[in-house]
């Protein structure tokens, strides 16, 4: 695909590199081996589009100051046939150059010809990546983390393809180990309850104690009578935590179809005890020579393979030795394998089964100590986890209305769930704010949320691109339609506002390939954030309807290519993008 700012930059290098070979050819300049120079975009326009550093960085190698280098340079380049009119010497030695109307044509071209793949690449191609989230435990409904996590991950696997990656999103459902006892113990007593009365059968003082425990156990009841009341206990909590999943887990997944997120995979963790592969992969590990038995329990020297990771990193002992750093158990005494054992075997399988290339995890920030840990045992087993799996730790969401931190839903009064938050907010709504800065706190505004005016970002967006829709609607019924890129006059498109909103649309292509490297797609919500605001400005500053002819279809071609890559954009956050507001 085709990336204007990427081509203007490697042109800028060639005609510098031509520049100077044609110098050194002509024994001004001597040979600028090694000379490693960059090219980059100035915040101010008025010193030019782009400017090369080359000058400055080959001071130092051809003896001369930067001054004397980039006139020399200049003299001996040709501009004609590039995407400049002029180049020009600022400051110490840079070198300035200014777009000609040819690479503003070419952005136009480029938007209208790529249509929905506009901003794409094959940056990734071949990839195999599979992005792990929400992942939330089954034993309750989903909270704001994992409104987050899911915002987050979706978006971020969409960016990953837009970069041409092959994207698996997957959802790891837990429901095996100490949670799922907890949550069948919990069940249990509130069952027993109905039946026996709340005073005759204790609750578990680790036990789940939210009203969705006490309404699973009445459904249970409703539906089983007493059946359950004089089976074994292990009889009667397998009934309830296979009844109780059955209903929570669809429950989930509907809940995450609304906030339109699909997996390809839901991926049991019970799956992993019941086929042995857990225990497999403990003796893999065992083999490897990285388990030791203590006290009838099998445990994973992690302190030995985090300090050979570090050795191998270049830490000191005196490094090492302040990080406290602890073995894991992975088989318990009593021949439960734990938690952490079952997290390698997934993510063995991940690597190792389905020979992924890449592995993100979107992972709360409370899970900041299990990072090292989980990619050691993938060093273990020798996957390269240091290399292959990446986490992305997140920040809490801290819920407001009008200033005040919100815990309780006004409408059920409990704690706020993914459910109640979208019977609040707007799905779209949900999405863009949720898409913030994944290692920063962040402030989520309910007021703001739903606010119709330029102050809520979502509504400021959705509203430019409506905004195109109808100016194009007017003017087709006026007869005006939308030219194609080859007959527009793209030097008539040379006003400050005009050009500020092709450099926008051409940007779009550099956020997308920026969002997939910093695994960060609120790159794209303060893309488009930017682009409404230029469209605004543009269209504030220039008339479209009674322009002459080629003034208006070139004005018109440029607002129908802003509504093209507004599109685009919202729809990498799975936001709509309304035809009318």
């Amino acid at each position: 695909m085709m990336n204007m700012i990427q081509n203007a930059r490697d042109q800028v290098l060639d005609l510098t590199r031509k520049a100077c070979q044609a110098a050194v050819a002509a024994g001004l300049l001597p040979a600028a081996e090694g000379v490693r120079a960059g090219v980059e975009i100035p915040r101010d326009t008025a010193n030019g589009d782009y400017t090369s550093t080359f000058a400055l960085a080959a001071a130092r190698v051809m003896h001369k100051s930067p001054r004397e280098i980039a006139g020399i340079l200049l003299d001996h380049m040709d501009l004609s046939g590039s995407y400049f009119a002029s180049a020009e010497i600022a400051g110490a030695g840079f070198l300035n150059f200014r777009l000609n109307p040819s690479w503003y044509a070419g952005v136009l071209s480029a938007v209208e010809s790529e249509g929905e793949a506009y901003g794409r690449s094959d940056a990734l191609k071949d990839q195999k990546i599979m992005v792990e989230f929400v992942s939330a435990n089954p034993t309750g409904p989903m909270h704001m983390g994992n409104a987050r996590g899911g915002v987050l991950g979706d978006t971020l696997a969409a960016v990953l393809e837009a970069n041409g990656a092959q994207v698996w999103r997957e959802f790891y459902v837990n429901d095996a180990g100490n949670q799922i006892e907890k949550f069948a113990a919990s069940l249990e007593a509130r069952y027993l309850q109905i039946i026996l009365g709340e005073d005759a059968v204790p609750f578990p003082e680790d036990g789940y104690h939210g009203d969705d425990i006490r309404e699973l156990a009445q459904a249970c009841y409703d539906a089983c009578g007493d059946s359950l009341k004089d089976a074994s206990g292990e009889e009667r909590r397998a009934v309830l935590a296979k009844f109780g999943l059955e209903r929570n887990i669809p429950k989930m997944q509907s809940d995450l179809r609304r906030y339109k997120i699909e997996y390809d995979q839901w991926f049991f963790e019970s799956v992993l005890h019941n086929t042995g592969y857990v225990a497999e992969t403990a003796e893999k590990l065992t083999a490897a020579g990285y388990t030791y038995e203590k006290e009838g329990a099998l445990w994973l020297a992690t302190s030995r393979i985090l300090e050979e990771n570090l050795r191998k990193a270049g830490r000191s002992d005196k490094d090492i030795a302040r990080l406290d750093l602890k073995d894991d158990v992975l088989r318990r005494a009593n021949g439960f394998y734990t938690y952490f054992a079952a997290d390698i075997a997934y993510h063995r399988n991940k690597f190792e089964k389905r020979g992924f290339d890449r592995v993100i995890n979107i992972w709360g920030a409370d899970h900041h100590g299990h990072v090292a840990r989980l990619r050691g045992a993938m060093d273990a087993l020798g996957l390269d986890g240091t290399n292959r799996l990446d986490i992305v730790l997140m920040q809490l969401v801290k819920l407001l209305r009008d200033g005040e931190v919100v815990r309780m839903s006004k409408r059920t009064g409990k704690a706020i769930s993914l459910t109640d938050l979208l019977e609040e907010v707007p799905v779209d709504a949900a999405r863009w704010f949720f898409n913030a800065k994944p290692d920063t706190q962040m402030d989520f505004d309910l007021g703001l949320a739903v606010r119709e005016d330029s102050e809520n970002p979502v509504y400021y967006v959705e509203y430019a691109h409506a905004r195109i829709c109808s100016l194009l609607r007017n003017l087709a019924a006026e007869g005006q339609t939308v030219p194609a890129a080859a007959e527009v006059d793209a030097s008539l498109l040379s006003g400050e506002t005009e050009t500020a909103l092709i450099k926008q649309l051409a940007l779009f292509c550099e956020e997308l390939r920026l969002s997939a490297r910093d695994y960060d797609p609120s790159h794209i919500n303060r893309y488009l954030v930017d682009l409404a605001g230029c469209f605004h400005r543009f269209y504030t500053a220039c008339r479209i309807k009674g322009e002459e002819p080629a003034l208006l279809a070139a004005r018109l071609k440029l607002a129908d290519e802003t509504r093209s890559v507004l599109k685009n954009g919202l729809a990498l956050l799975g936001v709509d993008a309304p035809e009318k507001m």
